[in-house]
Order: structure tokens, then C-alpha cells, then sequence
């Protein structure tokens, strides 16, 4: 057997997620479905996580064996990016691997970065790309709230209800906040994150931007551990997975 790497961006505003389910379109399912007709055999196609519905991938990492091994990997790249472009999907690149490797449990870092549109026009270019708040934010006050979120902590209280993670344990490595002409980009590192983590934490920003809450209220909601504190999460289609990082 032979193992590649796939590393894919797509635009998930037509798409329930990444995840094959019983109903509705998935990412997997697309490009799994059109690797199977082109290798002529039944692939597997295993992603590096979830991206929930709507959510977007600069660079969505996933792995699948096949029987032979593929001649010529940009003639492939070709080949299977005329079956998928038509859908916003792009397979960016794809590389041989050993069989030791694992999309999933071989990353040691994954990126997301989330977009907001601080202004009072909509965006038009990038509509579906990003959160439109009117309301000025503080971006300053966003920063402080973010340091509170480093480090290894019980991050229950951005869980969603239906997360199935065995632990709401994780370790944020990073959150680089930058602000540009209205354009606020938010951007999160950690080895693993819980369904809805990302959302929430941003829901959570703003009402400390916009000052609905003060640092104290923020603290207080992160560190009660209770889902039905937490503010509204974020809409997908601000949400990018970024990166993996192996």
C-alpha cells in the first residue's frame, strides 16, 4: 500500500462540514468520492479534524492509501482538482508519505484563524468570509481577555453541548490578535481543540470588546465551566482552518 498527504482549501459555506454524514454534502465525502473514481478503487480519506458547517480551510491536511503508486503526483494534482474546483475546492498539494504517518494523530499543532469585519459597510469581496460587527471594538481589552486563555486549562465552558472529546483539557499554545483598517484577524494555536472551542472564544472576545462584559465577567464565565454562561458563538463562516503542524 501507498499513503499520500493531501493539503485542501475550500470555501465551507455550501457544505455541512468536513465529516461524512448520513445526509448533505461533506468535504470528505467529495473529494474521497472522486479520488475512488480516479485511482479506480474504493479510498479512504482520513482528515486531520473536523471543520464544522460553514467553517473554511486555507490548508486542511488528510491522508488516504492506495494500491498503486501514483507516476506522476502533478499530473494527479490536475486530475483531481478538475473534478473538485467547480465546488471552491482546491487540492493545493499532495505528497508521498511512509505509512507511520497519520493525519490525524501525527499533527502536533493545529492553527485556526478567525476573521472579523470591524466596520459599517459589508463586505462585499469577501462576503461569507469573515464576522460583520458594526459596533467599534476594543481591541486592546480583546488582547487582555485572550491571555487569560493560555496555557493548559479546562476549557468547558466553549464546548459545545455535543462535542464527543473525552476531556475539556486543552493547552492553547498562542492567540495572536492583529487589527488592520477594520479588519481583525484572531488567530489560535493548540494541539487539539473541542467542537465550537474557536466560536465561543471569539462570541466571549467580543462581548469583551464591545463591552458587554468587563475582564472580570470574562474570567469569571471562562473559569465557571458552565456551556450556558458563555456567549453566543461566532458565526462559521469567519472561521479558517489555518494550518497543521507536524
Amino acid at each position: 500500500m501507498h499513503r499520500y498527504q493531501i493539503l485542501i482549501e475550500y470555501v465551507g459555506t455550501n457544505f455541512i462540514g468536513w465529516q461524512i454524514q448520513s445526509r448533505g454534502k461533506s468535504i470528505q465525502k467529495l473529494i474521497q468520492t472522486k479520488l475512488s473514481k480516479l485511482l479506480k478503487e474504493q479510498i479512504l480519506l482520513i482528515g486531520s479534524g473536523r471543520t464544522d458547517a460553514g467553517v473554511h480551510a486555507i490548508a486542511q491536511s488528510a491522508h488516504f492509501e492506495c494500491k498503486k503508486e501514483i507516476q506522476s503526483l502533478d499530473k494527479f494534482l490536475k486530475s483531481i482538482n478538475h473534478f473538485v474546483n467547480d465546488m471552491h475546492v482546491s487540492i493545493i498539494n499532495i505528497k508521498k508519505k511512509n505509512l507511520n504517518f497519520h493525519a490525524r494523530f501525527s499533527a502536533k499543532q493545529r492553527i485556526y484563524k478567525y476573521i472579523i469585519f470591524n466596520r459599517l459597510s459589508r463586505p462585499s469581496i469577501e462576503k461569507e468570509r469573515g464576522w460583520h460587527i458594526i459596533k467599534e471594538l476594543d481591541v486592546t481589552l480583546m488582547k487582555k481577555g485572550a491571555k487569560k486563555l493560555l496555557g493548559t486549562k479546562d476549557f468547558s465552558t466553549f464546548r459545545s453541548s455535543s462535542c464527543n472529546a473525552k476531556s475539556p483539557i486543552r493547552t492553547m499554545k498562542s492567540i495572536k490578535i492583529k487589527s488592520i483598517k477594520g479588519r481583525i484577524e484572531i488567530q489560535f494555536k493548540s494541539k487539539s481543540f473541542l467542537q465550537q472551542q474557536v466560536r465561543s472564544m471569539v462570541g466571549c472576545l467580543k462581548y469583551l470588546a464591545e463591552k458587554k462584559w468587563n475582564l472580570k465577567k470574562f474570567d469569571f464565565v471562562f473559569k465557571s465551566k458552565k456551556r450556558i454562561l458563555c456567549a453566543p458563538p461566532a458565526p462559521a463562516e469567519g472561521l479558517f482552518l489555518e494550518k497543521v503542524i507536524y
